[in-house]
């Protein structure tokens, strides 16, 4: 039992990524896209432990030092949680053995306890690192600063002798615990569902799990003094806020013995009591019940229509392309969430720019930057998210059809999926935008936004399809090719910063009509330039199509070198 265990173990725990949409040749890719997400919480981590290094507490008031330590507590609970619920809704489709999984394992001799442990074990693994991951730094200065000091070197060095490391640990962990839990007795819950219906009710609970977490951490109220936690006024607030919670409990572990803060802390013990409890109960039962659903029940079927549709699009290759691509996003759950994920990011953008003080003066007027900016940040991650997914194959053992298929590369593949990215990237979020402005706008003014819009959604499609060479969702996926830390910090701090510049000159164009022309110019020879450079570079290629991300090299090693 105890080597069945470890061997369930290791796979479980890589299979935290689908292994099922990746290239053939990519044997290392899963271990470089987890190192990847990995480093990205790494360097927030130390990013924001340099933070307590660099606090100086002495020109602070003690009134002041509360208030900075109170938010700084805050932001580091709450950041965990963010995380801790990012990776329990990343990780929904592993909590649960899909149907390959019961059908390779029922046949052998293998406990279902032992499975259900070694699940438990993988999922715990993985939240475990992922915590440990992004409160490493901070848990080692900022509970030091907590203490009323700025750390030294012997305080980093005996760091854990220090009353403010338990609690800040105790804390974390069980706000991690909590907000884990609290999602997987969700999902235990819809499991005891009918299979159909639970599969598909699980890409809804996975979105709105993951819109809650980001609405809640950036719209949550700040309460900055322990005056404030016990106003009676705030009481009501701080019962639906479990963030404000664990920051009660780690008052209340490091020393702070106040009646605001011993009933935050209550409610944290109460709810992680609650929460372990409830999901403990209905996990296990859920989970021995679908074992026995996967395989007496069938998965989501196709539905019946009484016509069928279909829109021709110009050749009939590029016809079948673009309604293989609608089709596929219509139906695909596992698209559609990754979809909804970046719209999900870009939401947080435009909420995180929104509660800046100069933002919030703006929005008194009718026609303002973070209007502007709102509807390019919502087009621009609709246009890379429908870009990214089309990079992830519906199913990668069906690529046989489309390799014996007529459809050539180079400019006729390159056609059909601008189409394609058009319809289901530029077309929708565009839509959304005009309706929007046409009903809280002048029409005049909503028509030359919606225009320069149209033009800067075209470049980003344009320049998004450079060196494609693939049919949507028919390629296999090469998960560590991108640097996604990279993406990240540019995503969060330098675009909001030139998009937020770009907006405030497009509010004085909607005003000058000298400078609208040109900044409409502007973009309309970019969208011309980026058109050429893009068909330039198809035309040049093969006219193969691209079914694997990595080339199969000409000549085969064994790998018996090392």
């Amino acid at each position: 039992m105890s080597l069945q265990f470890r061997v369930l173990y290791r796979e479980f725990l890589l299979r935290l990524v689908d292994l099922e949409l990746l290239s053939a040749d990519a044997q290392g890719d899963t271990n470089k896209l987890l190192g990847q997400f990995a480093t990205l919480l790494i360097s927030s981590s130390v990013f924001i432990g340099l933070g307590g290094l660099l606090f100086d507490a002495r020109g602070l008031t003690p009134a002041q030092f509360q208030a900075a330590a109170l938010t700084i507590e805050h932001f580091l609970i709450a950041t965990t949680m963010l995380v801790t619920g990012l990776f329990a809704v990343l990780s929904w489709d592993s909590t649960f053995p899909d149907r390959k999984d019961v059908l390779v394992l029922a046949s052998l001799p293998i406990r279902t306890r032992t499975l259900f442990l070694a699940k438990i074990a993988a999922v715990a693994s993985g939240l475990g690192l992922a915590v440990l991951a992004f409160s490493g730094a901070p848990g080692m200065t900022w509970p030091l600063v907590f203490m009323g000091r700025s750390p030294g070197l012997l305080d980093l060095i005996f760091f854990f002798l220090h009353r403010a490391f338990f609690a800040y640990w105790i804390s974390v962990t069980a706000a991690a615990v909590f907000l884990f839990c609290c999602v997987l007795g969700i999902q235990g819950v819809a499991a005891l569902l009918p299979r159909r219906i639970f599969l598909r009710l699980s890409g809804f609970l996975q979105v709105a799990a993951f819109c809650t977490f980001l609405t809640v951490y950036f719209l949550e109220p700040s309460f900055a003094s322990l005056e404030a936690l016990g106003a009676p006024g705030n009481q009501r607030a701080l019962a639906w806020l479990p963030s404000w919670w664990f920051l009660g409990l780690f008052q209340q572990l490091n020393g702070a013995a106040q009646p605001a803060v011993a009933r935050l802390a209550w409610r944290a013990l109460i709810g992680l009591a609650v929460a372990v409890s409830i999901t403990a109960v209905a996990y296990a039962v859920s989970y021995f019940r679908t074992i026995r659903k996967v395989i007496e029940e069938p998965d989501i079927t196709a539905g019946h229509r009484s016509g069928k549709w279909a829109v021709s699009f110009g050749e009939p290759a590029r016809t079948a392309v673009v309604l293989f691509a609608i089709r596929t996003l219509m139906r695909s759950r596992r698209h559609r969430l990754f979809l909804s994920f970046y719209l999900g990011i870009g939401l947080a953008v435009v909420i995180l720019f929104s509660k800046d003080p100069v933002a919030r003066r703006q929005l008194a007027s009718l026609v303002n930057v973070p209007l502007l900016l709102a509807s390019v940040v919502m087009l621009f991650v609709w246009i890379m998210g429908t870009r990214v997914i089309f990079a992830i194959p519906l199913d990668l053992r069906a690529n046989w059809i489309f390799r014996l298929t007529p459809v050539r590369g180079g400019a006729a593949c390159l056609a059909a999926a601008r189409q394609s990215l058009y319809l289901l990237g530029l077309a929708p979020a565009w839509s959304i935008a005009a309706v929007c402005f046409l009903w809280i706008w002048p029409w005049k003014t909503a028509a030359a936004h919606l225009l320069l819009l149209g033009l800067l959604g075209s470049i980003v499609v344009e320049a998004t399809l450079f060196g494609f060479r693939k049919i949507p969702f028919t390629c296999s996926w090469l998960p560590g090719k991108s640097n996604i830390y990279r993406l990240y910090w540019g995503f969060f701090f330098a675009l909001p910063l030139v998009l937020s510049q770009g907006c405030a000159l497009e509010l004085r164009a909607l005003h000058e009509a000298m400078l609208y022309g040109k900044v409409f110019a502007a973009l309309a020879v970019g969208y011309a330039a980026t058109c050429w450079w893009v068909g330039a570079r198809a035309a040049s290629e093969e006219p193969v199509v691209q079914f694997e991300e990595m080339e199969t090299s000409p000549i085969l090693s064994l790998g018996l070198s090392g």
